[in-house]
């Protein structure tokens, strides 16, 4: 390399910077008032509920990382066909083991990030509710502010950290294809903390929603019910950890693609730009971030929602602005400057989408809770339907911003641009990243301060403080979901065209240049992906209903034990329930059942792609001259396909469900008669009931998918020596 270009000094400083805004963040939320002892004491358990579950869950994960990096190791090493550049195939497997680990310390690192912050947050958020609503976002969004932004500063500064490590310097053209292993070891532990903490956290909603408001007709997050503890805690190692994981993942795999796909580029031009490109636009993307977030202000009598709407555009404006500013300076290219803004756009246009299909002021929603009128049965056929269409809002906003972000990449005349243009959309798209994850931690925050309140005993003006910011939360975390689910989309394509330059990079002498679907084993490999998304699906909701299940099964038995649970003989002494009881129903639950379904998905592709290269080796099936690499391609593109598809149904489903139900409790719904049909009438049951068949759908499965689709990619490129 001849040397760095003179922009690149935005990235250290990108990260550097942005983990002393993190600190200061910290400082600003810690140092307010925890409220009445009562509420800290409610805090306190809540956060031992969730430590206690995280150090079991990543002590396991971390089990399984450590023999998953020697495998990984030794298989690429020992089985690995293709030597590079003066490396070894052993040299090539012990770097790409390390690599895995480094990356799942730091997916970890950013999980328990998420979840020990937002805690910390939920109770002062609580104490903020009693003074005023602007004191109660301040707290809940900076409060997730503190997680988005350092865990998109240690994937930035992991990714550049591990590619220079790896030589990124000297052989530019040589390192991307080295860290790929980074990225697999991020999105190995995302599936693990998304899987469990979405077991965790709709087994206890769900299970705490049938008995307590359905059976048992006491309000959401009362202090009566056995189970309320264990979905609190949930709230965090699901929505906390779990998607802070995630997105680090995302941030990461999706850097290291488009620095591969940046090589094509560089050997034409020999401008190292077009490989460090993704970073300088992440760090131009966490600039834009931390003045969206300072701009922030709610006011008493507006909607909270239209304040962080707000902050989001002015870090969109200023993303715009690094964006050409990056490619002015290091590609001078305004085409590719264009298929950005693609990507940008695409983030704005699925947030009104999602808000259309999730909000309770359109017709998707209010279609279902007209149909919770006539029961549970219709309100499930209504919702399915409405999941069901969100698939065309989806296949079009992906779909016309590659083919667009694709065209705008070739009219470039670079070697290679067509691919680079999507990748560009990619990292456009990514650039508000720190923000929107900001937003998605501010929902959970906002559920627990809302459980803490009604726990507490805090009068009612408190509560309409904090149900309007639950509301929003809501709102935020189908954004944040949706946001995920088309960034995945945009991602997979470059995710899929880096494994064909991987494959092509490992065997020059026989280029992969389409994928054959017409081919059998090619056909075949398509449908065992497909059949991956929803074997996988299957299991992450089976998971949920069984320990849904031991969860009701355990709260009826207090109830029934203790009758004075439900209902004091001395309200001023009441008889408190086994809150341990549940919390640890739901750790164990949570822990098993993440195994089996992240298993097949680690496991799924290394299997069908070494099955598949031996079977062409055998005497017998010579004839068909079986291409491996390629059959694994089809299960990369029929797996995203299908995983992004599936996840539009179940995130956007679901949320439809969540807040059905929610517009009902508001008091939203009026009978033939004009008469408000709200909590406890029959409408509102059979909404609840909805709702626990969405919980699964939109906090469990519907998330997972996401990090399946990029896990099966970064599985394909780590292990791609395997099948060639």
């Amino acid at each position: 390399m001849s040397g760095l270009p003179g922009i690149f000094w935005i990235v250290p400083a990108a990260g550097v910077i942005t983990l002393v805004f993190a600190f200061f963040l910290v400082m600003n939320v810690m140092k307010r008032s925890t409220g009445t002892p009562k509420m800290k004491e409610i805090g306190d358990i809540i956060f031992k509920g969730a430590w206690a579950f995280l150090k079991r869950q990543y002590t396991t994960i971390a089990i399984y990382s450590i023999i998953i990096a020697v495998v990984i190791g030794v298989l690429v090493g020992i089985l690995g066909g293709t030597e590079v550049e003066g490396m070894s195939k052993l040299d090539i497997g012990w770097r790409t083991g390390l690599a895995f680990i480094i990356g799942a310390v730091c997916s970890g690192l950013a999980g328990f990030i998420g979840m020990y912050i937002a805690v910390k947050s939920n109770v002062r958020c609580a104490a903020a509710a009693q003074k005023s609503l602007s004191d109660a976002v301040n707290v809940a969004l900076r409060g997730g502010a503190v997680s988005g932004f350092l865990i998109t500063a240690l994937s930035l500064i992991g990714v550049t950290v591990v590619f220079f490590a790896y030589g990124g310097y000297d052989n530019p053209q040589i390192a991307p294809h080295l860290i790929v292993g980074f990225g697999f070891g991020a999105s190995f532990v995302a599936l693990f903390a998304q899987l469990g903490g979405g077991i965790y956290t709709k087994a206890a909603d769900v299970g705490a929603d049938l008995v307590g408001k359905v059976e048992s007709g006491i309000p959401e997050d009362d202090p009566r019910n056995p189970a309320v503890i264990a979905d609190l805690v949930g709230d965090n190692v699901g929505d906390c950890a779990g998607r802070g994981a995630d997105l680090f993942e995302s941030t990461a795999a999706e850097n290291i693609g488009a620095m591969i796909l940046g090589i094509a580029a560089y050997m034409a031009t020999n401008n190292v730009a077009w490989i460090l490109f993704p970073l300088v636009v992440r760090g131009f993307g966490m600039f834009a971030s931390m003045v969206g977030l300072m701009v922030v202000r709610a006011k008493e009598n507006k909607s909270a929602m239209g304040a962080l709407n707000r902050g989001y555009f002015v870090a969109i404006a200023l993303s715009v602005v690094g964006l050409g500013l990056t490619v002015k300076l290091m590609l001078d290219n305004w085409w590719l400057f264009g298929a950005g803004l693609v990507g940008i756009a695409a983030s704005i246009v699925i947030i009104f989408v999602t808000q259309y299909y999730t909000e309770w002021k359109y017709k998707p929603v209010r279609d279902i809770a007209e149909a919770s009128k006539t029961g549970p049965a219709t309100n499930i056929i209504m919702g399915m339907s409405v999941g069901f269409s969100t698939t065309f809002a989806t296949a079009m906003v992906i779909g016309v911003s590659l083919i667009l972000a694709y065209w705008m990449g070739t009219e470039s005349g670079v070697p290679g641009a067509g691919a680079f243009g999507t990748a560009v959309a990619t990292m456009g798209m990514l650039m508000t990243c720190p923000y929107v994850l900001s937003m998605d931690t501010f929902g959970p925050i906002t559920d627990n301060a809302n459980g803490i309140n009604e726990m507490a005993g805090a009068g009612p003006e408190v509560r309409k403080i904090t149900d309007r910011l639950d509301a929003v939360g809501n709102t935020t975390k189908a954004l944040t979901k949706g946001y995920a689910m088309v960034s995945a989309g945009l991602a997979a394509f470059l995710l899929f065209q880096a494994y064909i330059d991987r494959v092509n990079f490992l065997r020059p002498d026989n280029l992969m240049t389409t994928v054959n679907i017409g081919k059998i084993e090619v056909f075949v490999g398509a449908l065992l992906a497909a059949m991956i998304v929803y074997l996988f699906s299957a299991w992450a909701i089976k998971a949920v209903g069984k320990t849904a299940s031991k969860i009701i099964q355990e709260v009826r038995r207090q109830f029934k034990a203790d009758p004075e649970i439900l209902n004091p003989k001395d309200p001023a002494n009441p008889h408190q329930p086994d809150y341990a009881k549940c919390v640890d129903i739901t750790t164990r639950a949570g822990l098993r059942e993440m195994i089996k379904p992240g298993l097949l998905v680690v496991l799924s592709p290394i299997v069908i792609g070494v099955v598949f290269k031996y079977l062409g080796k055998i005497p017998a099936f010579a004839s068909m001259e079986i291409d491996a690499a390629m059959v694994i391609a089809a299960v990369l593109m029929v797996g995203t396909i299908g995983g992004i598809m599936m996840a539009s149904f179940m995130n956007n489903g679901g949320g439809a469900w969540d807040n059905a139900k929610k517009m009902i409790e508001d008091g939203q719904l009026l009978d033939e008669n004009g008469k408000v049909l709200g909590k406890k009438s029959f409408a509102h049951q059979a909404a609840v009931v909805g709702d626990t068949l969405g919980d699964p759908l939109k906090d469990t499965a519907g998330p997972s998918l996401h990090v399946l689709v990029k896990l099966l990619a970064t599985i394909t490129l780590v292990m791609c020596p395997l099948f060639i």
